[in-house]
């Protein structure tokens, strides 16, 4: 699932990124509603975090945006105003929760998962493809009695291929779901990524294989064996 944080306080931004990051979410964070505005734009995301208080536009006002484009994605207002009236405000623009300052992590991240589950690409915690279950809960990929844990970025990629399967995805479009618009990292990080995981495949014995598409991208794909 990925996620967008628009947060002024660079610390608290930061913080939040690494524990999603930790629970498996591919997070971007911005620290301004203009540019909060812009990466809802040109991405794509399940979950949409923002900040009330924030130079450029409030978060009310990108909510507002948000609402009138017709975009759906849900969205948890995070705030220190705690007043019940800014409250009603912020779920009359169209917030979908409200979470004041500050907070316990763990409800953040229950929150967060509860908003995900309301998304149209939710998935369920286990999806199959051949022999193969990607478990959500575990971050695992099993075949019968064999398993095999995945980093983060493993299985973000796998859930992208899982829930596609046979849909060639270009490495751009890998490197900018997967690693977000602010990533520093150079695209050979996908090959890379897509190599380790095609040897944990291997060695549960998958009947699927992400298959390099020449000039396209790659695929998920159930072999014939």
């Amino acid at each position: 699932m990925r996620i967008l944080i628009a947060e002024d306080e660079i610390a608290t931004a930061k913080a939040l990124k690494l524990l999603l990051e930790k629970a498996k979410y591919s997070v971007d964070i911005v620290h301004n509603g203009t540019d909060a505005w812009d990466y809802i734009q040109a991405g794509s995301y399940e979950v949409i975090v923002l900040d009330i208080m924030m130079p450029g536009m409030s978060g009310l006002e990108v909510l507002s945006l948000i609402r009138k484009n017709r975009i759906a994605t849900p969205v948890l207002l995070l705030t220190a105003k705690a007043e019940i009236e800014d409250r009603v405000t912020g779920l009359e623009a169209g917030a979908d929760d409200y979470l004041p300052k500050p907070f316990a992590t763990s409800e953040l991240i229950a929150r967060i998962k509860a908003l995900g589950r309301r998304s149209e690409s939710y998935q369920d915690s286990e999806k199959t493809v051949g022999n193969l279950v990607l478990d959500s809960n575990r971050y695992e990929m099993r075949v019968n009695g064999k398993s095999v844990n995945l980093t983060n970025k493993e299985f973000q990629l796998m859930e992208l291929f899982v829930q596609h399967p046979g849909y060639v995805f270009s490495t751009e479009h890998l490197m900018d779901k997967i690693w977000g618009l602010d990533t520093e990292s150079d695209i050979d990080v996908v090959w890379t990524h897509i190599g380790f995981v095609r040897k944990k495949l291997r060695s549960i014995d998958a009947d699927v294989e992400i298959k390099t598409i020449r000039g396209a991208g790659y695929s998920l794909e159930v072999t014939d064996d």
